[in-house]
């Protein structure tokens, strides 16, 4: 049976609004009165209802937070950052995962929508026209994490993505590489195609280096995709020297695709990876990768939220975050 505020007051012989009061910690309750109740409450096991609460408040304390896929590492490391200053500030979260797909993604914001959330952290590869739409027309605030919505509309806390893939690419050439690949993320994906090939093609064009479209190979930022672009690279002619791989899976892909053709990285091929995420320390060798502080995206984005959920001023709505590349012996 649910213990309800009126058995708490009927038991503790005292009004509902002074029950109400003592949970909700308002110091006008004489001590005497304060204990008499709390004792009621331990005894009975009552537990105040949330949604009720929230209905009267017009706040539930609860964020929600959409994500692309919970069991990739690069996400779960955001979703960390997120819960842990959700935490802090005393928010519950709503974890939905949307598999990609933007009919679910939809589904999934106004079913948090529905739920009365304060507030909703979204990270989703593509944010189209129509996610924008949406974002506009909901009632409580909206904050990207790692994603990249082109207008900058809607406030967003991510690293430099032009400039890290800019500052990888650029590191092979000053060690003298001109055959540079890229295996890249889905090109339907503004990150990759107006962000990240942008600063490939930006390192290429300064040092005097042709770009060669056989050279950029489409993944889909799973392992077997790294190997599979590996393959397509040795079918190659004019085979690359250093390969930057757009994210850490795709990298142990393809280094032991590599491994699996008998070359050894980094002799035969020096590797960059992107992310810094764990994978980046379990394989051998050990991948230099472009650290994009995944935590601090996650912990900004939903403090950036908290802000506007409470409406403080806020001065920046896109944040981004410094980056910098981590050297480890998958180059030489």
């Amino acid at each position: 049976m649910n213990i309800t505020i009126y058995d708490v007051a009927r038991e503790a012989n005292v009004s509902m609004a002074t029950v109400s009061r003592v949970v909700n910690g308002n110091p006008n309750v004489k001590p005497a009165t304060r204990k008499k109740v709390l004792e009621v409450i331990s005894r009975l096991g009552y537990r105040p209802n949330a949604v009720a609460r929230g209905l009267a408040s017009k706040k539930t304390t609860t964020v929600g937070v959409v994500i692309p896929d919970i069991s990739s590492t690069f996400f779960a490391e955001l979703a960390r950052g997120i819960e842990d200053i959700a935490t802090m500030y005393k928010y519950n979260i709503i974890l939905s995962n949307s598999d990609q797909n933007k009919e679910k993604e939809l589904h999934l914001l106004n079913t948090m929508l529905g739920k009365q959330v304060d507030g909703i952290v979204f990270m989703g590869g593509n944010i189209t026209q129509e996610h924008v739409e949406e974002f506009e027309k909901s009632p409580v605030p909206i904050v990207l994490a790692g994603s990249i919505e082109e207008t900058e509309q809607v406030p967003s806390v991510n690293i430099d993505h032009e400039q890290a893939t800019y500052d990888a690419v650029s590191s092979f050439v000053e060690k003298g590489h001109k055959k540079i690949a890229f295996v890249i993320g889905p090109f339907h994906e503004p990150i990759n195609e107006k962000k990240k090939l942008t600063g490939y093609k930006r390192a290429l064009h300064e040092a005097g280096i042709d770009y060669k479209e056989e050279l950029v190979v489409e993944g889909d930022y799973t392992y077997d995709s790294g190997i599979e672009a590996f393959e397509k690279l040795m079918e190659l002619e004019d085979k690359p020297t250093a390969i930057f791989v757009g994210s850490d899976e795709m990298a142990l892909g393809v280094v032991h695709g590599a491994e699996d053709q008998g070359y050894s990285v980094p002799a035969d091929f020096e590797v960059i990876s992107s992310d810094n995420t764990r994978l980046a320390l379990m394989v051998r060798p050990q991948l230099t990768t472009v650290v994009q502080p995944l935590y601090d995206i996650g912990a900004v984005a939903m403090r950036l939220l908290t802000k506007l959920m409470n409406k403080e001023k806020v001065s920046e709505q896109t944040v981004i975050l410094p980056h910098r590349i981590e050297l480890r012996s998958s180059t030489k």
